[in-house]
């Protein structure tokens, strides 16, 4: 049995490509399924991020060409369309890489951790698709404990490395608990989104989402439990905020001077953090002059994100000695199923022997013997004729002069070396 990894990913295949391989979520367990019928294939999971879509197999043989023909066939690609896109890796390269994707080093922004929710996804889905057994099992919770390894010991996701991370970074360090505080966001774009989620996750007490169009802000905060309103009313709210980040396409400033300065004597002078993140920007120059206002700009930080990629890169360096370590641990524990057999056949070899001397001792207590002696007799009985094969082949590997194998039995039996 081999494993296999076959994928295509945001390095490997532009969008173009990367969009028609993707898989719908609600027919992936039928895909699964279709996936693990294909001859040679015993067992197969699925990973479809807008970035990747690979499989992972475990396969009789490790052939790759089946995987890639029934992607092909699935999508309805010509022949060989997908094979420039496509990586394949073989056993112990296909779990580094899984540990090194569930770690988040393989992805567009380095260390981000959503990769890690996505494959436990994967895993579920395929659990509950039936196209999982005992070897990828293992492997994705295998790679779930590596991936919190990675999170603990190192600091590949602490320093923000994306615009929205970075604003939300800077937020917690002006006020340091934010589930005493409210964000305004202005926009509902990606950027903003992400801000939101940035800003849910670590505490926010409040989120007022402002958009032209109310209908898409408020579908925005339906998900994040927030306050949906209009750029036209943010005059009446932009008091209530400890918080303002602003991602718009507007070609004209959505907030100035005089409406900051209402809101700044409505607060009594409490500071104002502002995070304008659009180009063009979104609020004019002049209130950063403001007193208890702190407006950054996206140059600003620009900084920030540069800082937190060279953290993330330095903490990837370690995150590659954690997994080089792991890898090595499972494929010790993969290469050990090929022992399961030979120990299987062996216990049970041992059973026929210990059930036949158990049958023969019942027989003479039957018969009256004297139970001490019935003992004995059963515990020479045993050691002999488990010891007896053993012993037969290891003096017929002295006489052939085969002492490997001498070694071997020393090694396995945990004997003294008598040369020591």
């Amino acid at each position: 049995m081999a494993l296999l990894a076959v994928g295509l990913n945001h390095k490997t295949a532009p969008v173009q490509i990367r969009e028609r391989v993707a898989f719908a979520p609600d027919q992936l367990p039928e895909t699964l399924r279709n996936l693990a019928s294909q001859t040679n294939i015993s067992e197969a999971a699925i990973l479809s991020t807008c970035n990747r879509t690979e499989m992972l197999c475990c396969v009789d043989v490790a052939d790759s060409a089946i995987i890639i023909e029934w992607l092909r066939q699935h999508h309805q690609f010509s022949e060989n369309e997908l094979n420039p896109y496509m990586y394949i890796h073989p056993e112990q390269m296909a779990v580094r890489h899984m540990l090194r994707v569930a770690s988040g080093l393989d992805s567009l922004v380095l260390g981000e951790p959503q990769i890690l929710g996505q494959l436990k996804d994967a895993y579920s889905t395929a659990r509950e698709a039936g196209t999982v057994g005992t070897q990828l099992s293992k492997l994705f919770e295998y790679t779930f404990s590596v991936a919190k390894q990675v999170r603990t010991d190192t600091a590949i996701g602490a320093s923000p490395v994306s615009v929205a991370f970075s604003a939300v970074s800077l937020a917690k360090q002006i006020f340091s608990d934010l589930s005493q505080h409210t964000a305004l966001l202005i926009g509902a774009g990606e950027t903003i989104e992400l801000a939101a989620r940035h800003l849910k996750e670590s505490g926010i007490k409040r989120l007022i989402i402002a958009n032209r169009t109310l209908a898409r802000a408020e579908a925005l905060v339906k998900e994040l439990e927030g306050y949906a309103i209009t750029l036209s009313e943010i005059p009446a709210h932009l008091a209530e905020a400890d918080i303002v980040i602003s991602s718009t396409a507007s070609q004209l400033p959505i907030l100035g001077k005089g409406a900051v300065e209402r809101a700044i004597k409505a607060r009594k002078h409490q500071p104002i953090l502002m995070v304008d993140i659009a180009v063009p920007r979104d609020i004019e120059e002049e209130v950063g002059e403001l007193d208890d206002i702190y407006l950054y700009t996206v140059d600003d930080l620009q900084e920030i994100i540069d800082e937190g990629l060279r953290s993330r890169q330095e903490a990837a360096l370690q995150a590659e000695e954690i997994i080089d370590t792991q890898v090595t641990h499972f494929m010790g524990w993969l290469r050990s199923l090929d022992a399961v057999s030979t120990i299987r056949s062996y216990r049970s070899k041992i059973d026929v022997i210990r059930e036949a001397e158990l049958d023969k001792a019942r027989r003479m207590l039957a018969q009256g013997n004297d139970p001490e002696k019935v003992l004995a007799q059963l515990a020479r009985s045993l050691t002999n004729k488990i010891a007896h094969t053993p012993s037969a082949q290891m003096k017929q590997a002295g006489f052939n002069g085969r002492v490997d194998l001498l070694d071997a039995a020393r090694e396995l039996l945990d004997l003294d070396n008598p040369d020591s």
